[in-house]
């Protein structure tokens, strides 16, 4: 049978001096800022930001072990880490915006640009996300859930170093880019194209429809193309679905997209198909992955929107902070004969507390079922595990 969640403290969490009397430091703090404004240099408004993240999973197992041991776990069934230390550099003028950020706990370049303002258009250079994800494109501390959707970690492009020309209007949008590599050394590679477009049809305070399309087609860079993707579930070693697809040439995803808004109430979903284009092979393969997601402020809080993408508010009440209530189910298919990655489908509840401005404590439930055919049984196995995981957040 498969065990009882272990009790919450099993292993301790390890976190650097530095980053420990940060976060002290800004628990004591008197007042509480979104961002540090640095100085006016050159016409440039400089302001520093941060975000520190540290999770919780609790694993309950069903067939596979989701947190076997490795080089960066003792292979129990909890599992606690700092996800991010983010520090970032903003600069702010008439006709150029620029942004230098940097992955502390990651050791990772994050957004690294130049912008050139053009009135509501814009021309990018430099390494931005790429335009095929509207979760991944949200702002990272204000994610609905623990773990972005799986979607969302499987085909969402993320950062990347290009060029990019787009609009950004109060009832649309759009953005094309060309991209290369990503900046840090020995991370993602391969070349290609993206496009994203959206149309907001109603846009007004509290009351907010979307609708948006995306593409993105690069070079797999290898051979051998890997698709597999964790269960909603960051510290996960272990994934449900996976597809090796070799003869790898070129992969194209498309994305449908949508987002309603209506006072406290928000309702989005994403859907992306996948092709991996082979060479010398019989056939190309197709995945696809999507998901529905529904939030509730408690607390009244709604929503605002701006360049394609919502924006959160802060608390009405600093004191007692934002509550909200979160549902999320996703589904991946990931078999395409005579590949046979698997299919999973997930459901999410949470619970998300924003306090003041700086700080938002969030608790999960992941409920997951997964089938993939076993190759020794010849026959499909099914793997039904649940998980619990929570984070504490601190950013400015």
């Amino acid at each position: 049978s498969a065990p009882a969640f272990p009790p919450f403290g099993h292993k301790t969490m390890k976190l650097t001096p530095r980053y420990l009397a940060v976060a002290v430091l800004a628990a004591l703090a008197p007042a509480a800022h979104a961002e540090i404004a640095v100085d006016v240099i050159g016409g440039s408004e400089v302001s520093l930001e941060g975000l520190m993240q540290a999770d919780g999973n609790w694993f309950h197992n069903d067939v596979l072990d989701l947190n076997a041991p490795s080089s960066n776990n003792d292979g129990k069934d909890t599992e606690f880490e700092q996800r991010r230390a983010e520090v970032v550099l903003k600069g702010k003028g008439t006709s150029f915006d620029w942004v230098v950020g940097y992955d502390g706990k990651n050791n990772k370049w994050l957004d690294v640009n130049l912008k050139w303002k053009l009135g509501t258009s814009y021309l990018q250079a430099g390494q931005f996300k790429q335009p095929n994800s509207m979760e991944e494109l949200a702002s990272t501390k204000n994610n609905d859930f623990v773990s972005k959707a799986m979607v969302t970690n499987l085909f969402g492009l993320s950062r990347r170093v290009g060029v990019a020309w787009g609009d950004d209007q109060p009832n649309y949008g759009y953005n094309v880019s060309y991209f290369g590599r990503e900046l840090t050394r020995n991370a993602a590679q391969g070349q290609g194209f993206g496009g994203r477009a959206y149309w907001a049809p109603i846009n007004a305070k509290g009351s907010i429809v979307h609708l948006g399309v995306s593409v993105v087609d690069y070079d797999t860079d290898f051979d051998t193309q890997r698709l597999r993707v964790r269960p909603d579930a960051d510290l996960a070693t272990g994934r449900l679905v996976d597809a090796t697809i070799k003869n790898a040439d070129r992969e194209r995803t498309y994305g449908l997209e949508g987002m309603w808004v209506e006072g406290p109430f928000k309702l989005q979903g994403e859907y992306m198909t996948s092709r991996v284009k082979r060479y010398d092979a019989p056939s190309n393969f197709t995945g696809d992955s999507w998901y529905v997601s529904g939030v509730w402020n408690l607390t009244g809080e709604t929503w605002g929107y701006k360049g394609g993408v919502q924006t959160t508010p802060l608390p009405n009440e600093p004191a007692s902070g934002m509550w909200q209530l979160g549902l999320r189910y996703d589904k991946t298919n990931l078999n395409d004969d005579p590949i046979l990655g698997g299919e999973e489908h997930n459901l999410t509840f949470g619970v998300n507390w924003y306090w003041r401005s700086n700080f938002k404590f969030m608790v999960n439930y992941v409920k997951v079922n997964s089938s993939r055919y076993n190759t020794t049984l010849r026959t499909n196995v099914d793997d039904n595990p649940n998980i619990i995981e929570a984070r504490a957040q601190f950013y400015w």
